[in-house]
């Protein structure tokens, strides 16, 4: 099985054989919520909406091991996760997608691990993204001829509030390509997981750093969210056919070594 972490219009009928809900019990809590079970193209795929069905959790308050958890526990060994970001580069337009291959954590609040009481585990993070699914990602965006940068990093903040100008220029000289609020812990938590974590990073604005552009606002945000999710629909549509089931790569071997007994 697939998971799909994300936001709105991935659970279009469209794209969705036989969708249907299910409540998953974790030992974290409440995930985000139900998770919509279903096909694509005959694979069986199970998605998450991470701020809730009509996104009411603040980034800050996400279950992130919930979620991570419940889908592990369907049978999730690879997850596609959509975001939508600011960007922090020229180049990086809004409406362009990232397939990012680093990030920078700037969070203050959340839970980063699974293993916080009886043991202890550094869980290796020089690639913290599958670079097998990126790989599929590009050769995908490039049939779709879709505009896209094959990697970047990305650095997440706590929220909910947005950057001021100083930190955007700030992380800008940290070398982040784009920011947004929900990668981090969920990445990490995938790796420790066994699970292969790819990102899927949609520009919206260019934060705030570029004084000659409109500063990001949650209106803007959404209007090119919404004007560009049937490109990420797509992609992950021809992507998910692809997707080998047997992982070859190092995600699911790091944890494997990464606890002390």
């Amino acid at each position: 099985m697939i998971g799909i972490i994300g936001g709105s219009g991935l659970e279009d009928p469209k794209i969705l054989r036989n969708p249907r809900g299910k409540n998953v019990k974790t030992p974290y809590g409440k995930t985000s919520s139900p998770i919509t079970l279903g096909r694509i193209s005959g694979i069986d795929v199970a998605i998450l909406a991470r701020h809730g069905k009509k996104h009411t959790i603040p980034p800050s308050k996400v279950p992130f091991r919930a979620n991570l958890w419940a889908l592990k526990k369907l049978g999730c060994n690879v997850v596609l996760a959509s975001t939508a970001c600011g960007s922090l580069r020229e180049g990086i337009k809004p409406g362009n997608l990232v397939f990012p291959d680093q990030f920078i954590d700037h969070t203050k609040h959340r839970i980063p691990t699974f293993y916080d009481k009886d043991k202890v585990c550094h869980i290796p993070m020089d690639e913290p993204f599958c670079i097998d699914l990126r790989k599929i990602l590009i050769e995908c965006a490039k049939e779709l001829k879709l505009d896209f940068h094959p990697r970047g990093t990305v650095i997440t903040i706590e929220g909910p509030r947005f950057s001021t100008r100083a930190e955007s220029h700030m992380f800008r000289l940290w070398g982040a390509d784009v920011i947004n609020m929900s990668t981090v812990p969920e990445v990490v938590l995938a790796r420790e997981l066994g699970i292969c974590y790819q990102a899927v990073a949609m520009a919206t604005d260019y934060d705030c750093w570029k004084e000659a552009e409109r500063a990001v606002d949650i209106e803007g945000v959404m209007r090119i969210f919404r004007q560009n999710a049937e490109n990420v629909k797509k992609l992950f549509v021809n992507v998910i056919p692809k997707i080998e089931m047997e992982r070859k790569c190092r995600c699911p071997g790091d944890i494997k070594r990464a606890v002390i007994q």
